[in-house]
């Protein structure tokens, strides 16, 4: 390696850290993407999202969700009541679709690539939080001419 490649991956990753801190108080945690999602997968099936159901389907604590659920109604994600099942605001709805779209086009990517169904979805959950909508749509345009 030489070192104009090492002060090249230097910079690249200092640049890649500093976007990074940059970005953050703009992202939502992959965390919350996480309870929209099963939100959203649970109201299309159930009509609405009860926090037992969404426990079981993030393996978390009941207490958990109930805390989370508490700080994502005071963030406008969605709107809940004492001992009932929740529901997603428009905001909530809004980027629950975008993240459906965005692990579609992130299974079909590694599809392309030879990845089997299963893995493909694992490994989606891995890396979508952290792609932009500009990198997720370059990958669906690419998925698009792959399909032609």
């Amino acid at each position: 390696m030489s070192d104009g490649e090492a002060a090249n991956r230097l910079e690249g990753l200092r640049t890649a850290h500093a976007r990074d801190q940059n970005s953050r108080s703009e992202r939502i945690s992959a965390r919350i993407e996480d309870f929209l999602e099963v939100i959203l997968e649970l109201e299309d099936r159930d009509g609405a999202a009860r926090v037992s159901d969404i426990a079981n389907h993030l393996s978390v604590s009941r207490p958990t969700v109930a805390k989370m659920l508490a700080r994502m109604a005071e963030d406008g994600w969605l709107h809940r009541e004492p001992y009932r099942a929740v529901n997603l605001s428009p905001k909530g709805r809004e980027h629950a679709y975008w993240m459906r779209k965005r692990h579609g086009v992130l299974v079909r990517f590694l599809k392309h690539l030879g990845t089997d169904d299963e893995t493909a979805h694992f490994e989606t959950e891995g890396i979508e939080h952290h792609l932009s909508e500009s990198t997720v749509s370059a990958i669906a345009k690419l998925c698009e001419r792959l399909e032609k």
